[in-house]
């Protein structure tokens, strides 16, 4: 099972969370995600940047779990904004439709400028 191939790190800079994530965001292992997001929200974290860049895979069920966090967080005002910069994950925004959902950074630098 790929649950082993996803890495979470979580950061505060400057009133906001910075999730981490590596590896592949499939069927297996979003739970773990959205668990994640689930929590920093309970918590009161409403302002969160999920960077992606050590990402190598995404599915519809990861996918799912990023627009569901959208809506956690906006039920709380919150923001949830991307760091992608890997055009085949980039491609996967577009194709949905969801590029036009989500903020999109190249860098953590210019999703917390």
């Amino acid at each position: 099972m790929s649950s082993l191939n996803l890495t979470l790190s979580t950061r505060e800079v400057g009133g906001r969370t910075v999730v981490a994530v590596g590896g592949e965001i499939d069927v297996y292992t979003a739970p773990k995600l959205r668990d994640t997001i689930t929590e920093l929200v309970a918590a009161g974290t409403y302002h969160l940047v999920i960077d992606m860049q050590g990402v190598e895979f995404l599915d519809s069920t990861g996918l799912g779990v990023l627009v569901g966090g959208l809506k956690k967080v906006r039920a709380h005002d919150g923001s949830l904004e991307l760091v992608c910069n890997a055009d085949r994950l980039l491609k996967i925004f577009k194709i949905t439709g969801l590029a036009k959902v989500f903020v999109i950074h190249e860098s953590p630098e210019a999703a917390l400028a």
